[in-house]
C-alpha cells in the first residue's frame, strides 16, 4: 500500500453523513499514514446516518470556519441525502470546496458528495460517478456521468454508494500518493 506520511486530508461533513461514507475512507486513509480531520460547520460532534436510522456520533477535528484548504493536501465529500444537501446550501463550505478544486488538490466525493461538486462549479467537463438519483444533477451541471464503482479525471474521484467504498479509498490514496497537482482554471 502507497504511504502517505506527511499528507493532511480533510473530510468535510455535516450531520447526517453516510456513517460508512466517512468511517472506511478516514480509517483508510489513516493508515496510509495521512492525517485525517473531520472538517465541519459544527463545533462538536455530527452524527451519522446508517442505512435506515441514525448512526453514531463522529467528533469534529476542526471547525470549518478555522479550516484552510492551504493546510490540506485533499478533500473527501462523503454522502447520504442529508449531508450533502446542507453542506451545498453554506456558503463557507462551498467556498472551501471550490478553493481545493481550483488550487489543483484531489476532490473526492460519494454517494450524493457529488450535490457538493456541482455547488462548487467543479463538474462540467468531467467525467464522474455518483448515486444513481442524482445523474441528472451532475448532467445538468456539465458533467459527463457514468455508472462505474469509481472514476477518476483528473484528482477528481467518485464513487457511487457504500459498496464501491474500498475502490473509492484505493483511489484517493492513489491520487494523494502521486503527489501530482493539476492545473485548474480559477
Amino acid at each position: 500500500m502507497a504511504r502517505l506520511d506527511g499528507k493532511t486530508v480533510a473530510i468535510l461533513a455535516t450531520h447526517g453523513f453516510e456513517q460508512s461514507e466517512l468511517e472506511q475512507p478516514r480509517e483508510a486513509l489513516a493508515q496510509a499514514g495521512a492525517t485525517v480531520h473531520v472538517v465541519s460547520p459544527e463545533t462538536d460532534d455530527i452524527t451519522g446516518w446508517k442505512k435506515t436510522d441514525w448512526g453514531t456520533a463522529v467528533p469534529v477535528d476542526r471547525p470549518l470556519s478555522l479550516a484552510d484548504p492551504a493546510d490540506y493536501d485533499a478533500v473527501v465529500l462523503p454522502g447520504g441525502q442529508i449531508n450533502p444537501d446542507i453542506l451545498r446550501t453554506r456558503p463557507e463550505a462551498v467556498r472551501f470546496v471550490r478553493e481545493m478544486w481550483r488550487a489543483g488538490k484531489p476532490v473526492a466525493a460519494i454517494c450524493h458528495g457529488p450535490w457538493m461538486l456541482v455547488e462548487a462549479d467543479v463538474v462540467a467537463g468531467r467525467r464522474l460517478t455518483s448515486y444513481p438519483s442524482i445523474r441528472t444533477d451532475v448532467e445538468n451541471a456539465g458533467g459527463q456521468w457514468e455508472d462505474a464503482e469509481v472514476v477518476a479525471d483528473e484528482g477528481l474521484v467518485t464513487s457511487r454508494n457504500p459498496d464501491d467504498l474500498p475502490a473509492f479509498s484505493e483511489r484517493i490514496i492513489e491520487e494523494l500518493a502521486e503527489g501530482r497537482s493539476y492545473k485548474r482554471a480559477a
